[in-house]
């Protein structure tokens, strides 16, 4: 079967997001230090994390801290982006200066500079432990650990000026687990939408799950709105009436602002949730893509 890559028609900035992004949510605040365990829930299927696990100067064991916020999502499409496009685990590109200009981001530093926080959350995201399971059938256990890296060397200081940049590169080895999934079931994003929809963690999971369910929906289907919140809020909120509501008005702005630059989604919002209907996916494809991803969403 010929890569994902080379299926797709049109003449977008076209990359690749991890199915998981379209099907459960990253944090999108800081967890904290003490919580040990993170989950997030769509049907029947459970994404827990847990942060990874150092040694301080004290020697006292440390958490290295859950990634959250559009760091995370971001470095996980692009890496997702070079593997369909490479068909390589091993992923390799300049300073973490250079992997942000490539998603539209300006490097800034000091300590709540962007090159900061994406370095920090880079090295939460490659030492996280991610866990998927699937509940729909009593009588089976079905879930996978799903690390993002088996390696990682993040250059981050200046760029060479000496013409060495071979020196200073930065180089990402992806786990076995993570770039099976990454290859065998993409999801296709347009990068401009994601550079566009960069500032916001929200905006940027609702167009992924649109585009993802915009390329296997046949018939019109509503998503309750108690399905929204536990995806893409917090279960914990559904009994709070005041919550609720933020959630709702939290949902429907950034929820327009994705359909300023993916208009084609076939999408109502109604009282009962949000109604999905056959439409045109944001990235034109071929019929071999769209039938490699209906098996993707029955797997």
């Amino acid at each position: 079967m010929r890569s994902a890559a080379e299926v797709w028609e049109g003449d977008q900035e076209v990359g690749f997001g991890p199915r998981l992004l379209a099907q459960a949510s990253l944090p999108y605040r800081n967890p904290g230090t003490e919580k040990r365990v993170w989950g997030r829930r769509n049907g029947d299927l459970l994404l827990t994390i847990s942060p990874g696990m150092t040694i301080n100067e004290r020697g006292e064991e440390e958490s290295i801290g859950f990634p959250f916020g559009t760091m995370p999502r971001l470095i996980m499409t692009l890496l997702a982006t070079e593997a369909v496009r490479t068909q390589s685990p091993e992923i390799t590109f300049g300073s973490l200066t250079e992997f942000m200009a490539s998603m539209g981001l300006a490097a800034t530093g000091g300590k709540n500079g962007s090159l900061t926080r994406m370095r920090e959350q880079g090295h939460r995201l490659f030492n996280a432990n991610i866990t998927v399971e699937y509940k729909g059938d009593s009588n089976r256990r079905v879930g996978a650990k799903l690390s993002v890296a088996s390696a990682y060397n993040l250059w981050c200081g200046s760029e060479p000026e000496n013409g060495q940049a071979a020196l200073f590169s930065s180089m990402v080895r992806l786990s076995p687990e993570f770039f099976e999934e990454v290859t065998k079931h993409p999801v296709p994003v347009d990068l401009n939408a994601i550079k566009a929809l960069g500032g916001s963690a929200l905006r940027l999971d609702i167009y992924t799950w649109l585009t993802y369910r915009m390329f296997t929906v046949s018939r019109p289907t509503t998503v309750p709105w108690d399905s929204l919140m536990v995806q893409f809020g917090s279960t914990a909120d559904i009994t709070d009436r005041r919550r609720r509501h933020q959630f709702r008005n939290d949902f429907m702005k950034a929820l327009k602002q994705v359909l300023i630059v993916y208009p084609q989604a076939n999408v109502d919002v109604t009282d009962a949730g949000v109604r999905l209907s056959p439409g045109l996916p944001h990235v034109a494809i071929s019929q071999g893509f769209r039938a490699l991803a209906v098996e993707s969403q029955a797997s």
